[in-house]
């Protein structure tokens, strides 16, 4: 339960700190005076988004702490141990909203996010506000009304785990296909590239290779004459090199006769001469290997063409041609392959489509006995709210799908959402006699807000939410309906702590505990304060609900028959 709520420059509010007890907690208040903002207080403690237009004015920022009791409520802490959160029987949230944007959200004093009060927020607080109303008026909105009521959640989440895999696959598929065709379309030019390509055949460096050999066979006739020439001046003509450094070696022998110092150079001449025959012969032997073959330049020239028109057209090297080959063939084997891959994604799709139409059935099941089941609980409980002769059915429908979007349920293709196969549709009789029509067609205000009373008290039986509170839910309702929903409202105060704001003094009443939010002026300004009020002090709100600023001897009388009448409950 919530046990205190401390709210600081909030909206009206400078300070407020109220202690709520168990049971109900009435709030009431003149009109402007502050109760929306509190429910908004409220509200940012359980993760609703804020913005720095609810700081007071000539305050830099606004804080909202609640005070929540937690004792064996084992779900709870086990949350606060999945965010690694120290507890005991107690949580204090607080948020703080600055004007400099550096907003702060914490549990027991551990830093948090906004997704983790959230979190928390919808284990601890049930807040029904005015505009959930409106929510019932729209079918879409029926399911989700009716799932809260359910005990299958691990099914839903198993069947939405499907149909999130069900929407990648399909997208895998989708992607596929539209490789598929565009590789189709380009099959024919994939095809002659790679046939252009492979008629020329080049190995990696080739076109170095060529280019090194054209060179040789361009200059054959130089580099054959060349050649002869070194060799006959190395060995041939008269006073050759070899001959004249053959006779330089004979003099520097002679003198090392007379000097052991010419041995080195002796020798260094030796090397020389074995230096100079290797290049005489390599020059020789090369010429006359040197072919001057016109065809075989021809050809060279022409394949060294071909592969400089493929680099030419794939890329500007040997190398990217050789690439763009290897490109071209895998998509080819792709494109050959796809046959397989979509016929396996297919049967991938296929065999989702039907587990999670399996699952589906199930969630459609059990959501059609749930429905038979609440049904006379709601009219129970609508006639416990005045409405005596109330019928309440909830509808069921499925539609067939003609187009890509299904499930396979027992062989029918059916139509699909995030909560599955079913359409969900409240219809409602309020006057003997009358049709069921759907609740949507309801024009009553009053109607509307003890349907939606029905479903919360029976949402609250069967859920461990610790608190419910409720934003004016009297709203279009008055006088003897008013008291049959303040009882069932202090009932629910039995097994939960319920903070209602009303206007109407039949529900103020029977709340059992009362507090009152008063507008004041202070130093020029208008600002909110929320206090509880005492026996006497409840006497008098009752009586100023009733007949208005000027009290009469008749309301007080009637607001302590009032009082009276709420302690039999």
């Amino acid at each position: 339960m919530l046990e205190r709520l401390f709210v600081k420059d909030y909206a009206l509010i400078e300070v407020a700190e109220v202690e709520f007890r168990s049971g109900l907690n009435i709030i009431t208040g003149e009109t402007g005076a502050g109760k929306s903002i509190l429910v908004g207080a409220l509200g940012l403690i359980i993760g609703d988004r804020a913005s720095t237009e609810v700081i007071r004015k000539g305050a830099n920022k606004s804080i909202v702490e609640g005070v929540f009791h937690i004792k064996n409520y084992l779900k709870v802490k086990e949350l606060l141990e999945k965010f690694e959160i120290e507890f005991d029987d107690r949580i204090i949230i607080r948020r703080e909203i600055s004007l400099k944007g550096s907003n702060r959200v914490f549990i027991n004093d551990t830093p948090a996010t906004l997704t983790q009060i959230k979190t928390l927020g919808n284990m601890l607080v049930d807040m029904h506000g005015q505009h959930e109303h409106q929510s019932l008026l729209s079918a879409e909105n029926h399911i989700d009304f009716l799932d809260t009521l359910g005990n299958y959640g691990k099914q839903l989440s198993l069947y939405k785990n499907l149909i999130s895999e069900l929407t990648t696959k399909k997208s895998e598929l989708k992607k596929i296909l539209l490789r598929e065709k565009e590789l189709r379309e380009k099959e024919e030019l994939y095809i002659f590239q790679l046939k252009e390509i492979e008629s020329v055949s080049p190995e990696e460096g080739e076109d170095e290779i060529l280019s090194e050999e054209l060179k040789v066979l361009e200059n054959a006739e130089h580099i054959l004459s060349s050649s002869n020439e070194i060799y006959s001046f190395v060995y041939e003509t008269e006073d050759s090199v070899y001959d004249k450094l053959s006779y330089l070696k004979k003099l520097i022998s002679d003198l090392t006769k007379y000097d052991k110092k010419f041995v080195e150079q002796e020798n260094e001449i030796e090397s020389a001469l074995t230096s100079l025959s290797e290049v005489a012969s390599f020059v020789r032997e090369y010429g006359s290997n040197i072919e001057l073959d016109e065809s075989a330049l021809e050809e060279k020239r022409l394949r060294l063409g071909a592969i400089n028109l493929l680099k030419k057209k794939y890329g500007g090297s040997l190398n990217s041609v050789l690439e763009k080959q290897k490109e071209i063939e895998a998509n080819l084997n792709l494109s050959l392959n796809f046959e397989r891959e979509i016929s396996s994604l297919k049967n991938e799709i296929e065999k989702i489509r039907i587990k999670a139409g399996e699952i589906a059935e199930g969630i459609s099941e059990q959501r059609k006995k749930l429905a038979y089941e609440i049904s006379p609980e709601v009219e129970s409980e609508l006639k416990n709210l005045g409405m005596e002769d109330a019928r309440f059915e909830v509808r069921f429908s499925e539609t067939p799908s003609v187009a890509d979007e299904f499930i396979s349920v027992k062989g029918k293709k059916l139509k699909y959402d995030e909560n599955g196969i079913d359409t969900v549709e409240f219809f409602i009789s309020t006057n003997k006699g009358e049709d069921l029509k759907p609740l949507a067609r309801i024009a009553s205000g009053g109607e509307i807000s003890r349907v939606m009373l029905a479903l919360k008290t029976i949402l609250a039986e069967k859920d461990s939410i610790p608190l419910l509170i409720f934003d004016e839910i009297d709203v279009g309702i008055s006088g003897r309906i008013a008291q049959k929903v303040a009882e069932t409202m202090r009932k629910l105060g039995f097994t939960h702590q319920v903070i209602a704001i009303s206007h109407l003094p039949q529900i103020a009443a029977f709340g059992n505990h009362h507090f009152v939010i008063i507008k004041e002026n202070s130093d020029e300004r208008v600002i909110s304060r929320v206090y509880e009020l005492t026996s006497d002090e409840r006497v008098a709100e009752l009586a100023k609900l009733i007949s208005g600023e000027t009290v009469v001897n008749a309301a007080v009388e009637h607001a302590k028959e009032l009082l009276k009448i709420a302690k039999q409950i």
